[in-house]
Formats: C-alpha cells, sequence, structure tokens
C-alpha cells in the first residue's frame, strides 16, 4: 500500500501509541479517523494532524459504537482500507493472592477479566469485522488490517486477563489473513515490549528501573519504533497473518 492513498482508522488514538500512529500517517499523506473514549485526547490528536485527521468518540466494545464509527469513517473519507486495533486497557493483578496481613484469599475480580477481554479481544473482532464488511461492500481491492498485541500474550504475571486478550488477538491475526485473503485484505500484527508511554511515565522510576534491567537493550521504546512495524506491514503488500515483536530482545 502506498500510505498517500491510505484511508485508515485508528483506535485509542487520544494518547500514546494510537496517537504517534495516527500523526504518523497523516504525516505520510494519509487520510485518518482517528477513535477513542477519550474526546480531550482526540481534540489534541486532531489539533496536531494538519487537518488530515478527523475524529470519532467511540468505545470499541460497543458493537452499535463500532458500527457507527465505520459508517463516519466512509462517509467522511469515502472508503477505508486501513485498520489499526490499537486500543487497549489494563487491569492488572494475581489470579489469587493471600493478604499478608488477614490471610484473606484476594482474586481477580470477573469484572476485570471482562472489562480487558471486552475492549483489547472483543473491541478489535468488532472492529475488524465491520471493517471487513466495508471494505467488501464497497469494493476496495486491496487494503490491511494491523492488530497491535503485545509481548504479554507469551504469558506475564499479573495480567491473565491482558495475556489471555493479547494471545487470543494475534491466533486471530493468523485466521483473520487466512479468512480473508481472497477479498484482498491483509492482516498482521505487532507485539511491542516496553514502549515510552504516559502508562510507562506515571510509575514510580524505581519501578520502572527494574523492568528495563530485563531488557537486553536497556531501555523503552519509543512510539515511533513501534510505528515503524505499523508501517511495514501496511507497505509491504506480501506480508499476512504473523506478528512481528519489537521488545528490545526481552522475548528472546
Amino acid at each position: 500500500m502506498n500510505l498517500t492513498e491510505v484511508k485508515a482508522i485508528v483506535t485509542g488514538a487520544g494518547s500514546g501509541m494510537g496517537r504517534a500512529f495516527t500523526l504518523a500517517l497523516a504525516a505520510a499523506g494519509a487520510e485518518v479517523v482517528a477513535a477513542d473514549v477519550d474526546e480531550a485526547g482526540l481534540a489534541g490528536t486532531a489539533e496536531a494532524g494538519g487537518g488530515r485527521v478527523h475524529t470519532c468518540r467511540a468505545d470499541v466494545s460497543n458493537e452499535d459504537d463500532v458500527v457507527a464509527l465505520l459508517d463516519r469513517a466512509v462517509s467522511q473519507m469515502g472508503q477505508v482500507n486501513a485498520l489499526v486495533n490499537n486500543a487497549g486497557i489494563f487491569r492488572d493483578g494475581l489470579l489469587v493472592r493471600p493478604d499478608k496481613e488477614t490471610g484473606e484469599i484476594k482474586k481477580m475480580s470477573l469484572k476485570a477479566w471482562n472489562q480487558v477481554i471486552a475492549v483489547d479481544l472483543t473491541g478489535p473482532f468488532l472492529c475488524t469485522r465491520e471493517f471487513a464488511a466495508k471494505v467488501i461492500a464497497t469494493g476496495v481491492k486491496s487494503s490491511c488490517v494491523v492488530n497491535i498485541s503485545s509481548v504479554a500474550r507469551h504469558g506475564n504475571p499479573g495480567q491473565s486477563n491482558y495475556s489471555a486478550a493479547k494471545a487470543g488477538l494475534v491466533a486471530d491475526t493468523k485466521l483473520w489473513g487466512q479468512e480473508l485473503a481472497r477479498y484482498g485484505i491483509r492482516v498482521g500484527a505487532v507485539a511491542p515490549g516496553f514502549v515510552d508511554t504516559p502508562i510507562l511515565q506515571a510509575m514510580r522510576p524505581e519501578v520502572l528501573d527494574g523492568m528495563l534491567k530485563a531488557v537486553p537493550l536497556r531501555r523503552a521504546a519509543d512510539p515511533h519504533e513501534i510505528w515503524l512495524a505499523v508501517k511495514f506491514i501496511l507497505e509491504c503488500d506480501y506480508f499476512t497473518s504473523r506478528c512481528i515483536d519489537v521488545d528490545g530482545g526481552i522475548t528472546l
């Protein structure tokens, strides 16, 4: 795909990697609909987008919101040919943990499990389903979906919900790439390690330093470095059904 011909939707675009992806696409000549539940964040993304960024408030875990998002994107841009499933949340906690003082068994709540699965796995399912339906219905010949997974898909203590969602997303990347190839729709995934976003920046310095010591490159990624992998998937017309780790070597 030539990025100047891209009409993209980026979810979770109000901040962090989603904003970085949106602005990089716009700078490359693409037109983008930025989606998020954070309307103030979206306004900031649009302001920085130089007129090539539209916005749509959407909760990716809500089916009606996703249908409306795709309708709006096609209305505003004429068509859609790229989707970046970036929206995600954390609700970390151990599966079970005895309280040191009371001995009470603390458990990961069903609510925390369901919230993460809804946004991080059901969200990409809904967005990809509706995107593919629009692509087929409007006769777009070549298009691409990029799913943002995580190295946590290998299993990360304290993240039963997040690890399951991100592993499932890689499995669906392979499956959707196989199912949708006949329609000219490629599907790829990027699995970042630690990325310098507001989430990491809010951590206590000593905690963050301890985490980064486990990374062979001894630092977090810049969001632009994750964008380079997204860009490769979008531009390489022979890439589909695979996941690229961009993790500084932490999963070696």
